[in-house]
């Protein structure tokens, strides 16, 4: 292919390789030159052109595109018709996206002129969703390299498909030990059927037992006897050795444990085996409790979709198999872990909002029981010991602030007050010092927390065993306050809205501490003048 620029007249024929506009004429990219092109060019004072020529051989670049999308396609692949050099792929069916990583390589190494790209290899993908696209950079290619390039793709065969979830049953065991609670197994069930429905697969049959051998192993034979496409095991406890619990009773069962164990962080505990019949069945790592992503999902996905899954697959998985920090793991390097046993505490108490359900006055300057309603927070964390005690103001700060003016408070005035609670979370984060392990998030408007209530959640903060979120809970119900351990705070401040911080909580179960209360101290704010009259009232009955 020849390149570069020409006089109009000798540019006929070529293609144009940039756009022109000028005088209300536009030649546009890619566009064959012609003689009217030639001659309102030079009419609008063009002296040349840059254009591409084809020399014999050469494939211009949306045939060449679409041989290729062509060549790799496999089963349940779209190719898109090409444009400016481009093809596009998509799936025909929702699946698990299939592709052989090698001749990817192989193929974006034959030339510069041929670029390949594609979503990561057992992707779980939706109907419609591009799954690849192949690009001609020049204009054209020689035929020679688009002979290489179209013998990788058959080779392949297919470089990539798209392999249909196949759906089905899924039988489910989960061992039990003192300590585990029945909400923590029901949240699992919740997370795996979540996990099993964009498959079209469904939970079977769940069966409970004690977590030893003899149990379990009865209770692998009862589901392989009920015909289920896959059996997975919740243990109690982690797996850590081929002779545990879980491994011992699939292999008494007449399975096989095939691999123990995958480089995939989290998810390393996992443990692949088959069943008598040949089905697989899966010792679940305690991170698929969790429904964020996990090396359990790579290998479910797969299994969901009738793809294989080898000891050698799962050996592969390293490359990439760093997911994220494990939140209630030890981090030294991030920060310096508190000793054992002494935790730093802070408290952030969120009083900039405007209160605009209460459609009047600013709440929490609010007179309740001889004091305004956002002094009775404030007392609370002072007197329960945290330290420092930031108070993040926006709306009327002045008059806030003149109303604690005697308390020893750190104040962080937050301008951005009226594009939400996240807004204030991050300016109170921001003024604790760094020597702070956790920190108490209190809301201004919620009187009846007492520093009673705030001790015994510092009481079961410990950060050292993984305990970094504590929380007061009554009848099944959540509240407030809820003390966050440093390591959350760059969560945190990442949160956008008018919502604080609870979304985290559900994101990182393994390390929340539920600290049960009675009373409603921990779930009465003062939102509406109908609450504060209603707890006027009770001040002055007592």
């Amino acid at each position: 292919m020849k390149f570069g620029p020409l006089p109009p007249r000798e540019a006929v024929g070529g293609v144009a390789a940039h756009a022109i506009r000028i005088d209300g004429f536009v030649l546009k990219k890619g566009t064959v030159v012609s003689d009217a092109d030639a001659a309102a060019l030079e009419k609008a004072g063009i002296n040349e052109v840059v254009v591409a020529r084809l020399d014999p051989g050469d494939v211009g670049e949306d045939v060449a595109a679409e041989r290729l999308a062509h060549a790799m396609a496999g089963p349940e692949v779209i190719v898109e018709a090409p444009f400016t050099g481009r093809s596009n792929l998509f799936a025909a069916r929702a699946g698990v996206l299939v592709i052989d990583a090698a001749a990817v390589d192989e193929l974006n190494n034959i030339d510069e002129a041929v670029a390949l790209a594609t979503l990561p290899a057992f992707k779980p993908v939706e109907e419609g969703e591009m799954i690849g696209t192949i690009k001609i950079v020049p204009f054209a290619v020689s035929a020679g390299i688009l002979a290489k390039a179209e013998a990788v793709c058959r080779a392949a065969a297919p470089l990539m498909r798209v392999a249909p979830w196949h759906g089905g049953s899924v039988g489910v065991v989960s061992t039990l030990l003192p300590g585990l609670q029945e909400k923590v197994v029901k949240k699992t069930l919740r997370v795996l059927e979540g996990r099993l429905e964009p498959a079209g697969a469904r939970l079977g049959h769940e069966v409970r037992v004690p977590h030893e051998t003899a149990p379990l192993t009865a209770a692998l034979q009862e589901l392989e006897a009920e015909g289920h496409d896959m059996v997975v095991v919740f243990g109690a406890s982690a797996v850590t050795d081929r002779r545990d619990v879980v491994p011992a009773a699939i292999e008494a069962a007449g399975g096989t444990v095939e691999h123990m164990g995958m480089p995939v962080d989290p998810g390393q505990l996992l443990v692949l085996g088959r069943m008598a019949n040949g089905k697989p069945v899966l010792g679940a790592p305690g991170c698929a409790r969790s429904p964020k992503e996990n090396g359990f999902d790579w290998v479910l996905h797969r299994l969901l979709a009738g793809i294989p899954v080898t000891p050698k697959d799962v050996k592969g998985m390293g490359l990439g198999g760093l997911l994220m920090e494990i939140v209630s793991r030890p981090q030294p390097r991030a920060e310096k872990l508190p000793e054992a046993g002494t935790p730093k505490v802070g408290a952030v108490l969120l009083a900039a909002g405007r209160g605009t359900r209460m459609g009047g006055p600013n709440k929490l300057l609010a007179e309740v029981d001889g004091k305004p309603l956002v002094r009775h927070a404030a007392e609370a964390a002072l007197a329960a010991g945290l330290g420092p005690v930031v108070l993040v103001t926006g709306h009327q700060n002045d008059a806030l602030e003149r109303a604690l003016a005697d308390l020893p408070l750190v104040k962080a005035h937050n301008p951005d007050y009226a594009e939400g609670l996240s807004t204030s979370l991050r300016a109170g984060l921001a003024a604790l010092p760094a020597e702070i392990d956790g920190a108490v998030v209190l809301l201004g408007d919620m009187p009846r927390v007492d520093a009673g209530l705030i001790r015994r959640l510092v009481a079961a903060f410990r950060p050292d065993e993984g305990k970094l979120a504590v929380v007061p809970v009554r009848g099944g119900h959540r509240g407030n306050p809820v003390l966050f351990a440093r390591r959350f705070f760059p969560e945190l401040v990442k949160v956008t809205g008018d919502v604080g911080g609870r979304g985290l909580l559900g994101e990182h179960g393994e390390a929340v501490v539920e600290v049960p209360v009675d009373g409603d101290g921990a779930f009465l704010d003062i939102d509406t003048p109908e609450a504060l009259a209603a707890l006027r009232g009770e001040v002055m009955a007592k």
